[in-house]
């Protein structure tokens, strides 16, 4: 695949639905929160490494990831979570590689939650588009979502980049603070311009 976009933003600013709305025109939508799920589901690659760095008590009856009781190691100790990192990335990046390699749509989007956390993404996507919200929109989405309390959601805000971090490595901007509707013709704007870019460089 020659032409890429990374396609990021914070909990809740809807990520999900944009990149469903670029694979309803055909494009090949790569999500890696979708093969860390993968990956860490009963019986996924990562969950053997995991138990052994982490524990039995991280792992669900059937053998997957207990999500909830890995959140609470990982807020509560930060070298917690670069040992969780050091297990998925390098599996994510392997099979997000191999997706891409395999995309016969005339561009791609590589859906990456942290992507402005992680500088080395930037390297390997042509340009970064940002799905924007206000900070109380996340919060209210994810707490209705996710049914988890606000104090929970503010803690996982704090440990993502600034709405101001992304918004400053991002190429395109795309405002997800209103009603879903509003997000189609955005998207299909876009859409057309990386159409025309993908056509330019490949």
């Amino acid at each position: 695949m020659s032409f890429v976009v990374g396609l990021t933003g914070g909990i809740g600013s809807g990520k999900s639905a944009v990149g469903n709305l670029f694979a309803e025109r055909g494009i090949a939508v790569i999500d890696t929160d979708a093969l860390a799920h993968q990956l860490t589901a009963p019986g996924g690659a990562a969950m053997p490494a995991i138990r052994a760095a982490f524990g039995d008590a991280v792992a669900t009856a059937d053998a997957g990831l207990d999500r909830a009781a890995m959140r609470t190691i990982v807020f509560a100790d930060p070298s917690a979570r670069k040992r969780l990192e050091a297990i998925l990335h390098p599996m994510i990046r392997e099979e997000s590689e191999r997706r891409l390699a395999g995309a016969d749509s005339p561009y791609a989007i590589l859906m990456v939650p942290l992507l402005v956390e992680s500088g080395d993404y930037r390297k390997r996507v042509d340009r970064v588009a940002v799905v924007d919200c206000r900070e109380a929109t996340q919060i209210d989405r994810v707490m209705q979502r996710n049914g988890l309390a606000r104090p929970e959601v503010e803690r996982i805000l704090a440990a993502q980049a600034t709405r101001t971090e992304r918004l400053a490595a991002a190429d395109d901007v795309i405002d997800n603070d209103g009603a879903l509707a509003e997000l189609a013709p955005r998207i299909e704007q876009l859409h057309r311009s990386y159409l025309a870019s993908a056509a330019r460089f490949g």
